[in-house]
C-alpha cells in the first residue's frame, strides 16, 4: 500500500481518507491512477485536483460512507471497479449491520487494490453470469439458527458478516487454532480460490500447479472431514504455509495466494515509510534490509522473501516487547517459498501479458 499526498496542501493521505485532516479537502482514490486525489464540487460531479481536472462521481456507496473511490469515466451503474462486483449486501437500515458492512468495505478495497496494481482480470456478474467475481455479505438469520460460512463457490466469495466482530472472529481463531485471522485474510484467501479457477485452471497451468501444490482432484469433500478429525500432520511446516493449508491442494494454494499479498502489499507500505531493517548486532548482514524496488513489480520472489524477513523478525519482536502477538506467526520454509515462486509467475505473466496488450 502507498502513501499519498493532498494536491490541495501537500498533507499524507491514508488509503481510507474521505477527507484531508488538514486542509479539509473532500479526497478520493483514483483506480485507474492509483491514486488519492483531493475533489472538489462540480454540480452534480466531483472536480478530481489530479492529473487533468476533469469531473468524476463517486461510488454510489459513499452515500453510506463505504466507499471513498471515484466511478470510471462512463460507468453506467454508478458503482467503482471494486464495488460493482458486489451481489448481496447486509441490512443497511440496521446500524449494527451497516457498521459491520462498513468493515467488509475497508478490507474488500485493500484486496483490489492489489488486484487493480497487478492487472489481473476481473470480470463481473454482468460480464460472465456464470463466473464473475461476485461477493455476498450476509449475516447469520436469528429465527432459523442458521450461520452463514465464509466461502468461495465459482466465482461467488460469501463472507460471514458476523466475522466483523472482534469477539466473535477471536472466539473462532482460537477455537480453530489459528494464529492470525483477519477480515483481509479472508478476502485474499478467498479470491485465491477464484483465481486458481482463472488463472490456473483457465489459463493453462494444471500441470504445472499440480507439481507443485499437489494433485486437486483428490476428493475434497473427503480432504475436509481428515482434516478436522485428525488435523495437520506434525511436520506440517517443513511443507505448507498454515496447518489449514494442508487440507487440501486448492486449500494450500488459496493459502499461499493470500500470503504472497501479505507480503507484496505490506513490503510497498514499509518502503513508503523508508523503513530499513539494519540491526547492531547483525555483522554479517543477514537481518538487514530495506526497500529499494517496488514489491509489486519484483522480478522473482526471492527479492521479496530476502526483504520479508528480517522485517517479520523485526515486528514480531517489536510487538512481543508490547506484549502483542507476532504480527506475522508463520514460518517461509523452502517448500513454500517454491510455492510463493509458482504465484509469482502467474502474477508477472498476467501483468507482462497485458503490458503487451495495451490494456488498462
Amino acid at each position: 500500500m502507498k502513501l499519498f499526498v493532498c494536491q490541495s496542501c501537500g498533507n499524507v493521505l491514508y488509503f481510507e481518507n474521505r477527507a484531508c485532516e488538514r486542509c479539509g479537502h473532500r479526497v478520493a482514490f483514483l483506480p485507474e491512477k492509483e491514486t488519492m486525489s483531493a475533489i472538489e464540487p462540480d454540480g452534480e460531479a466531483w472536480k478530481v485536483l489530479a492529473g487533468k481536472g476533469e469531473s468524476r462521481m463517486l461510488c454510489r456507496n459513499a452515500e453510506y460512507d463505504a466507499c471513498n473511490w471515484l466511478t470510471d469515466p462512463g460507468e453506467g451503474n454508478g458503482y467503482c471497479r471494486a464495488c460493482r462486483h458486489n451481489g448481496i449486501v447486509p441490512d443497511l437500515s440496521d446500524p449494527a449491520q451497516l457498521a459491520g458492512w462498513r468493515e467488509l468495505e475497508v478490507a474488500k478495497h485493500r484486496l483490489f487494490y492489489s488486484l487493480i496494481r497487478w492487472k489481473l482480470p476481473l470480470r463481473t456478474r454482468q460480464d460472465d453470469p456464470e463466473h464473475g467475481l461476485i461477493f455476498n455479505f450476509l449475516a447469520d438469520d436469528p429465527q432459523s439458527g442458521e450461520r452463514v460460512m465464509t466461502g468461495h463457490d465459482n466465482g461467488l466469495i460469501t463472507i460471514a458478516l458476523t466475522e466483523t466482530d472482534d469477539i466473535e472472529r477471536e472466539r473462532r481463531r482460537l477455537e480453530m487454532g489459528e494464529p492470525y485471522r483477519t477480515l483481509l485474510g479472508h478476502f485474499r484467501h478467498e479470491v485465491g480460490h477464484y483465481f486458481w479457477d482463472v488463472l490456473v485452471q483457465g489459463g493453462g497451468k494444471l500441470d504445472e500447479c499440480r507439481a507443485v501444490f499437489g494433485d486437486d482432484s483428490a476428493d475434497y469433500g473427503q480432504a475436509l472431514q481428515r482434516h478436522y478429525a485428525e488435523g495437520a500432520p506434525p511436520d506440517w511446516q517443513q511443507n505448507y504455509v498454515s496447518a489449514y493449508a494442508t487440507m487440501h491442494p486448492w486449500e494450500d494454494f488459496a493459502e499461499t495466494w493470500a500470503h504472497y499479498l501479505h507480503i507484496v502489499d505490506t513490503l510497498e507500505m514499509t518502503g513508503e515509510f523508508g523503513m530499513e531493517v539494519r540491526p547492531k548486532v547483525d555483522r554479517d548482514g543477514e537481518l538487514t534490509a530495506r526497500i529499494r524496488f517496488n514489491p509489486y513489480e519484483a522480478r522473482d520472489v526471492q527479492a521479496l522473501i530476502d526483504a520479508w524477513l528480517p522485517f517479520t523478525f523485526a515486528m514480531n519482536s517489536v510487538n512481543r516487547a508490547m506484549g502483542a502477538r507476532d504480527l506475522y506467526p508463520f514460518i517461509l520454509s523452502q517448500a513454500v517459498v517454491a510455492k510463493l515462486r509458482f504465484i509469482h509467475g502467474l502474477v508477472r505473466d498476467v501483468a507482462k501479458s497485458m503490458s503487451r496488450s495495451g490494456k488498462p
